[in-house]
């Protein structure tokens, strides 16, 4: 891979170690990839979490004093301070959460702990070069946005934010960004709930690849395509899709393939979609707990619990947790949509993901989520999947039926 002078000073660790070893790393990922040379970029997202790995690279980079170039975002790690109050956090588990956290304030990242910056915290443009990382992020921005970023990892994403450069491979051509599959979408999509069974069965069918869906009459709304983002990423691997008419690379089906229609393509009937759903009812009877904003909640979704729980209450024996960002949750707060929460018995906490060692004590208690991927991280004995009203309808009640 060509490198500039300066970079070539980076590698040498003329800047630093900790750019040195940053640089390093991306370029042995440009190696793996046939990537020709770095690009620049204008903002990276690193998917962060409150675990030793990623203290272990944060805590490397900055050690050797490098710092973010670009602007670059964190994805959750976990309330420390809530959690010590309400649950028994291991005294080594909580200090490695403090390191990560001090480890990018050092670094200058922007300390969103959040896994949908792309709303509000780190918004790219359309056809702006970027690095992120997490699995509503990578599609999301790719498909929604237009902007152009491969699938990173928490590291290379960081990595990019520190030389503000990442290798040129991948999603960042033209060419590579043509759709692969056809998804043919027949079944009615009613609600958000409908964009998750329908992301989940597609990503699941597909595996790895760019579906392009046709059929889609209703321009989605932001919530829809979030959900649709993390689960095609959850069941696949997925990092781009186009819509026709409605994604900014897809005003038509032929553009969105970049000419001819692949023979590869499926069909999504309601039939599919039923049949999704009934496959993620793993446990019916008696529940512990719901757990709700994975990925994090909009102040939309965080309104619409609100109205669900207004005058009523939690059943005593169960646990209701809704995750979401900082400042959504501020907003939330000058809504009035926590203290309904509050006063029926839940809780709102952000910086918080259900992919983060706070949450022990459920690790033998049956959960009900709207979220497949929520359930994918199997941090209880069992969890099923259920459109939101039923998730409160079951927290009211004390059981799933």
């Amino acid at each position: 891979m060509y490198l500039t002078k300066e970079e070539e000073r980076m590698l040498n660790g003329e800047f630093g170690e900790g750019m040195r070893m940053a640089m390093e790393l991306l370029v042995a990922i440009g190696d793996a990839y046939d990537a020709e040379r770095m690009v620049p970029i204008s903002r990276a997202h690193a998917a962060s979490s409150g675990q030793e790995g990623d203290m272990y690279f944060v805590e490397l980079l900055a050690n050797g004093g490098a710092s973010c170039r670009v602007p670059t975002s964190t994805n959750p790690v976990y309330d420390i301070e809530f959690f010590e109050r309400v649950f028994e956090i291991p005294k080594e588990e909580a200090e490695v959460a403090r390191r990560v956290k001090v480890g990018y304030k050092r670094i200058g990242a922007i300390l969103s702990w959040c896994c949908i910056p792309y709303i509000a915290e780190n918004i790219p443009n359309y056809g702006e070069t970027v690095a992120f990382s997490e699995s509503s992020a990578t599609p999301y921005v790719n498909s929604v946005i237009g902007a152009r970023t491969n699938r990173e990892a928490a590291q290379s994403a960081l990595a990019a934010g520190v030389i503000g450069k990442t290798p040129e491979y991948g999603l960042h051509f033209k060419e590579n960004r043509r759709g692969t599959f056809l998804v043919k979408v027949e079944a009615t999509l009613e609600d958000e709930f409908d964009y998750t069974l329908l992301g989940y069965y597609v990503g699941k069918q597909i595996g790895y690849g760019i579906p392009v869906f046709t059929g889609i009459s209703k321009r989605p709304i932001t919530e829809e395509l979030i959900n649709l983002c993390a689960m095609l990423n959850t069941s696949g691997a997925i990092s781009m899709f186009h819509i026709h008419g409605f994604t900014v690379e897809a005003p038509t089906v032929k553009e969105a393939f970049q000419g001819d229609i692949p023979k590869d393509k499926i069909t999504v009937t309601d039939h599919e979609l039923k049949r999704v759903q009934e496959e993620l009812q793993t446990t019916s009877g008696k529940i512990d707990l719901v757990m709700l904003g994975c990925p994090h909640y909009t102040l939309k979704q965080v309104g619409e619990v609100a109205r669900l729980l207004e005058g009523k209450k939690i059943h005593r024996d169960v646990s209701f947790w809704v995750c979401t960002s900082a400042t959504t949750k501020l907003l939330a707060e000058r809504m009035g949509y926590v203290s309904v929460i509050e006063r029926a018995g839940g809780h709102v906490v952000a910086d918080t993901c259900i992919d983060e060692p706070c949450w022990h004590a459920y690790r033998d208690k049956v959960g009900i989520t709207d979220s497949p991927k929520c359930a994918y991280y199997r941090r209880f004995k069992e969890a099923t999947v259920a459109r939101l009203q039923d998730c409160v309808e079951a927290a009211i009640k004390g059981e799933r039926r």
